[in-house]
């Protein structure tokens, strides 16, 4: 199947010279490669149900989405147990140390995703019991 996507120039020139680095064969490989990536995170995310300890880490540009940012976080104080927050220039790194229910941390995760403001949100589940 052919398609067509709308990315940035500067990511698109990132992402092949890492799949370069790495010996790829060819950039439709490592979209394909990427793509099942994304797949499997996101397997790994609808797949808890039961309590989890999990990092979620996300950047975003402060002045965006800071005030809608902490009223997301403050509706899910049952399973946040600390924040970290670091200023990287205009850019802003949040990590929420969580333990509860999974589908609790899911539906965080999700929610932050929803924001323009912000870049990326990563949840690492360290503990599914």
């Amino acid at each position: 199947m052919r398609t067509s996507f709308n990315i940035p120039d500067a990511v698109v020139e990132e992402f092949d010279q890492v799949w370069q680095d790495e010996g790829l064969a060819n950039r439709s490989r490592a979209v394909r490669e990427a793509m099942q990536e994304y797949i499997e995170s996101y397997s790994q995310l609808e797949d808890l149900t039961d309590d989890v300890i999990a990092l979620v880490a996300f950047d975003y540009r402060h002045h965006e989405v800071i005030g809608e940012l902490h009223g997301v976080q403050h509706e899910y104080q049952d399973v946040i147990l600390n924040t970290s927050h670091t200023h990287q220039g205009e850019w802003c790194l949040e990590s929420l140390f969580c333990q509860g229910a999974g589908e609790r941390v899911r539906e965080l995760t999700y929610r932050l995703r929803d924001f323009d403001g912000v870049n990326r949100v990563k949840t690492m589940v360290i503990r599914d019991n």
